[in-house]
């Protein structure tokens, strides 16, 4: 990330905060885009699991995942180290939450796709700009304190909300179809990591940039799984699907060793 620690003069030594600070996030590498990705595509499935699958709509469901994702948010915050396995159910926790909200939102209220991720993408720049102006960055190796993790969780949660709206939205409203808005997410995400590699565009921008196109990504392939054969999906089991992402999720935790984020110097 962009942001650099003060120096300090010769001879002092760094403040307390500075010793004690331990993130609880994870580094930003290849292996946790991958378990990003998985992790979207099971908000989408198992999000309809819960509202569809089962019957309990898109409220009760979106209650259920809010609560979750309470908890979850405090355990996280009240943890004193980084924990693989709690930060990414708390991700897993943002994602279904976000996609029986936008579902709700944009089924049930009748917002419809457009209008939903209007608002969505206001509320995100919104908890973007309040976290800036109240903490100083958005740069996640900046997540340090009590009040920035709970500015970084809220932040998460719009933008996948956002995600499922603009993933639906153009998978359906938009006509491009499950495939077609593969490709199209796929593209961006590819012309981001092009920035990344050939520009000295604000690496923090990048970095939210492709947190936010991971969600409408996963929400279409998550579709494209469980969806109709008629609608253009494979027809697979919702819970099958989950099921088998899930376990995806965990085989990568257990087998590879994530580091928590390190301080910009």
């Amino acid at each position: 990330m962009l942001n650099t620690s003060d120096s300090l003069p010769a001879n002092d030594a760094p403040p307390r905060a500075e010793v004690d600070w331990v993130a609880k996030v994870p580094e930003v590498t290849l292996l946790f885009w991958i378990i990003k990705i998985a992790a979207t595509t099971l908000g989408e499935t198992g999000g309809d699991a819960l509202s569809m699958s089962l019957g309990l709509g898109y409220l009760a469901s979106t209650g259920i995942f809010a609560a979750v994702f309470a908890l979850a948010v405090a355990a996280q915050i009240r943890a004193t180290r980084f924990h693989p396995a709690l930060y990414w159910t708390t991700i897993i926790a943002t994602t279904t939450v976000g996609t029986t909200l936008a579902d709700f939102a944009d089924r049930s209220l009748g917002i419809g796709y457009a209008g939903g991720s209007t608002l969505l993408l206001a509320l995100l720049v919104a908890s973007l700009v309040a976290w800036k102006r109240t903490m100083g960055s958005v740069a996640v190796d900046t997540v340090r304190t009590p009040r920035a993790e709970v500015f970084y969780w809220v932040t998460i949660m719009y933008s996948q909300t956002l995600g499922t709206a603009l993933g639906d939205w153009t998978a359906d409203t938009a006509g491009l179809g499950y495939t077609g808005g593969a490709l199209v997410f796929s593209g961006l995400l590819a012309l981001v990591v092009l920035a990344w590699w050939r520009t000295r565009v604000s690496r923090t921008l990048l970095f939210w940039l492709a947190f936010v196109l991971t969600r409408p990504l996963g929400a279409v392939v998550g579709d494209w799984l469980d969806k109709p054969v008629a609608a253009g999906g494979l027809a697979l089991s919702r819970l099958g699907a989950s099921a088998a992402l899930l376990a995806f999720i965990v085989a990568l935790l257990v087998l590879f060793r994530q580091r928590p984020a390190q301080r910009a110097h």
